[in-house]
This record gives C-alpha cells, sequence and structure tokens, in this order.
C-alpha cells in the first residue's frame, strides 16, 4: 500500500548553500538593542530543527492519518503499513542484525528506562559517570558501577576492563556507553569497549542520542547489543525514540507497559482472574496507540540523512567546528572543556566557560543582543560537568543555571551545538558575538528572575 510523501520542490523557505533545509531557519526574532535578525539556532544537542524533508513527508501523510493496528478501513491499513515500513527503515539505518528489534519509545530516556525495565534479574550494571542522566540514572533496581571519568578513550577501555574483570563471570552483566557526549562532543572508543564488554561476558547498550545525527550507526560494525536515540535530536522532533538491538532480554520480560497491543490474547480464568499471553514481537513493549507521525517522522530523517550522505554532512560538520574552535581559541578568557584533549574527534557539541562571566549572563546576551540560542547549565550530565569544572562531582546542582546574578561565579557552563542545518553565518556570528561580549561587555543590564539571568526592561 503506497504511503504519500511530500512533492519535490515543496518547501517555500529558501535553501541554504552547504546546510540541509531545516524549518525556522527564516525566523527572525528581536533584539534588545533594536531591530530584528534571522535566529541562529545553535542548540541542536538539546532538540535540532526539523528537516524541512521531514516536515513535508508528515504534512503529505497528515490528511491519510488512521489508527494503526486497529482497523480495517483503508486509512488504518494504509497508516499501518506506514508504521511497520518506518521501522524496516530505522532497522536498515542503524545496520541491524536479521534477529534484533526495532521498538518505538518516546525518546532515548523512555528507551534506556525500557531497557532497565527488562533486565535479567542479578543483572549488574556498569556505567561511567561521564552519562546524560537518560543513560546514568535508569538502573535503580540494578546492582551498578559507576565509572571515574577517563581522560583518554584508552583508559576508557581499560577502565572498563579492570571493573569487569571483578565480577561474577556467570552473570549476566550490561555495560552502558554513549557514543558521543552530549557536553563536549567527543566522540567514544564503542567498537573497542564493546569488544571488552564481550571479552567478559557482559553487553553493551549505546547512547546513541548525541551519534545518530552526526555519524553513521551501524549496531553489526560497532558490535553493540542495543542502540537508543531520539526523533528530536535527528531533525525529527515529534516525541519519539528508538531501542533497537537483541530480542531475548526484551522477550524474556513482562512488557515495560501492559495494555491493548501488547497482549496476543486475553482470557478469564475459573476463578474470576485473567491469564495474558504476550506478544513476542516489539508490539510486547508498544502498549497503547503509537505516535505513527512522530515514527514516520523518524523514518523520514533516516531517509534524508542516508540520502544527503554522511560523508559530505561529517565533512562540512568539521569545518564548522574548525571555524568554532579557532574563534574561542583567540579569546583567551574563554575555556572550552575537554576530557580527551584537543585532537579528540569530536561532533559539533561545544561547551566552554568564561573568566569574568556567569555561564547564564553570557548566554542571555548571546540570545537578546545577538539573536544566537545556546544552552548554559549543567545538561542533564551533573557530574561529568562538575568534574571537567574541577569541582566536586558529588555536588547538587541543576540542569538550568543557579540562582547566581550577572558577573557573579556560577558553576556551571555553555554549550553551542550545531549540525546539518546550520548555515555557516550563525557560527560566524556566534564566534564574533563572543569575542565582542568578551571584549566590551554586555550593552544591556540583566537581572536574575526565577534562577535565570533575562534582560532588565
Amino acid at each position: 500500500m503506497s504511503v504519500p510523501t511530500a512533492a519535490a520542490g515543496q518547501s517555500l523557505c529558501r535553501e541554504i548553500p552547504g546546510a540541509l533545509p531545516v524549518l525556522g531557519r527564516d525566523v527572525t526574532v528581536p533584539l534588545v538593542t533594536g531591530g530584528e535578525v534571522s535566529y541562529a539556532a545553535l542548540d541542536y544537542a538539546a532538540s535540532a530543527p526539523a528537516l524541512q524533508r521531514v516536515w513535508d513527508d508528515v504534512a503529505a501523510y497528515a490528511p491519510y492519518y488512521g489508527s494503526v493496528h486497529r482497523g480495517a478501513g483503508y486509512l488504518s491499513q494504509l497508516s499501518t503499513d506506514l508504521f511497520e515500513n518506518s521501522r524496516v527503515t530505522v532497522a536498515e539505518f542503524l545496520g541491524c542484525r536479521a534477529d534484533d528489534q526495532v521498538i518505538f519509545t518516546r525518546s532515548t530516556t523512555d528507551s534506556l528506562n525500557l531497557l532497565a525495565a527488562v533486565l535479567p534479574a542479578d543483572c549488574e550494571v556498569f556505567v561511567f559517570e561521564t552519562e546524560h542522566h537518560a543513560s546514568l540514572l535508569p538502573w535503580r533496581d540494578a546492582r551498578v558501577t559507576y565509572l571515574n571519568a577517563p581522560r583518554t578513550p584508552g583508559e576508557a577501555v581499560q577502565t572498563l576492563e579492570r571493573a569487569l574483570a571483578g565480577r561474577d563471570p556467570y552473570g549476566p552483566a550490561l555495560v552502558c556507553v554513549t557514543g558521543a557526549s552530549n557536553v563536549t562532543g567527543e566522540l567514544w572508543p564503542v567498537r573497542e569497549l564493546a569488544a571488552a564488554a564481550h571479552a567478559h561476558g557482559a553487553r553493551i547498550v549505546l547512547d546513541a542520542a548525541q551519534l545518530a545525527p552526526h555519524h553513521p550507526v551501524d549496531i553489526q560494525d560497532l558490535d553493540v547489543d542495543w542502540v537508543a536515540f531520539s526523533g528530536h535530536k535527528l531533525y525529527a522532533p515529534f516525541g519519539s525514540g528508538v531501542l533497537a538491538g537483541r530480542a531475548d532480554w526484551l522477550q524474556g520480560s513482562e512488557p515495560y507497559l501492559a495494555g491493548g497491543g501488547a497482549s496476543r490474547k486475553v482470557a478469564r480464568r475459573a476463578d474470576g482472574g485473567v491469564d495474558v499471553e504476550w506478544h513476542d514481537s516489539a508490539a510486547r513493549h508498544e502498549a497503547g496507540s503509537p505516535n505513527v507521525i512522530g515514527v514516520y517522522s523518524i523514518a523520514s530523517a533516516c531517509k534524508a540523512l542516508t540520502e544527503a550522505g554522511f560523508d559530505s554532512l561529517v565533512a562540512r560538520e568539521q569545518y564548522l567546528i574548525g571555524k568554532v574552535r579557532d574563534g574561542l581559541a583567540a579569546v583567551p578568557e574563554v575555556k572550552v572543556l575537554s576530557l580527551f584533549g584537543d585532537d579528540a574527534p569530536r561532533v559539533g557539541v561545544i561547551s566552554f566557560v568564561v573568566d569574568g562571566w556567569n555561564s547564564s549572563h553570557f548566554a542571555a546576551a548571546l540570545s537578546a543582543e545577538y539573536g544566537i540560542g545556546v544552552r548554559d547549565g549543567l545538561f542533564c550530565a551533573h557530574p561529568l560537568v562538575r568534574t571537567l569544572l574541577g569541582s566536586d562531582p558529588q555536588s547538587q546542582g541543576e540542569c538550568g543555571a543557579p540562582e547566581a546574578a550577572p558577573g557573579e561565579k556560577s558553576l556551571n557552563a555553555i554549550r553551542v551545538s550545531f549540525g546539518a542545518g546550520t548555515p555557516d553565518e550563525h557560527v560566524e556570528r556566534f564566534v564574533r558575538a563572543v569575542t565582542e561580549l568578551v571584549r566590551d561587555g554586555a550593552r544591556w543590564n540583566y537581572r536574575t528572575e526565577d534562577g535565570r539571568c533575562v534582560p532588565a526592561v
């Protein structure tokens, strides 16, 4: 059954040479100093703008929307085909093995909580303190070993090997590791960590939330057991995510959610109870009416990135990374945060602090005076940022900025992030703005409101 797609050339927005067309690239925002400027979205690590291709595909499908797996009508059948074909597209995008399952979730956080819910009894989990909270916190019902932040990729592998060597060699174990840091952008040695895990009888799940939008992710090539990622970081911001990988632990557990769709057969017992036979397929963990539009948007993004070619996307992103890093290096007051050093391979995610500036104040000035959107805070990776800032990694913090007025020191950082939809002008404006703010100071007064720095009216 044919699923409608957007017509070629349907977008009304102008093209940006060298960048993939994304929504919002023509949006203008007001400046406190007067006038308007096109918005420079440099917070891709939080949520990337939707690809125009994704939006057009979803818009073309929307009139045909129907209930998935629930109806005999034409639109329901078409929507079911679209939903299941999207599963095939994602499996191809990830290079899944023939017997792997692709489960659609709400996000990376949801995917990893699902995996945590299906762990075998007495499973040991090994996770570095450098993880985003989505992969640091879900393992509450397991025996967890938190590993210290390594300072080289080789040290990461050695740290994991030492930890695994001391475990029960006959019990189940899982290693959770990021593919690219959401704080530093640095790439982790996933293939080597997978080899170390398997050598010690453990399995490994890859948090690819920051990796998949920037680099190809192949389950078989990396030899990982599961991959998790979010649509809203993959240019498909519609509240959907993916957990893909080995089926045995997933099939051997109770459903993550109990309800319609997860059950194959339900019958009353003579004693008044209920007997349930659960599906063995991905449906086992997809109870309820699924987010078909979100799932389709992920599949559309996977196709768009594949067709654009990761070689050219990576090459252009490395060019942008070079422009940003060179620009920041020219400002002595700026310190870029890094675990593995300046030469480490990375994606377009860079965090830094500025001497003499509260990070919330600096981010507020970038937005209000230059129309640049970045992120400030601890980026839901509190132990890592604390370690990088040289503070107590066990101290408390918030994902947003703490209560600190302009000019006061705060234990947080500023993050700039970009990707396939970022035009050169946005990173050039960012570098110029950093230089001018450090040299000349802010041109506006700011105050603290609800823990954030905002322009004073």
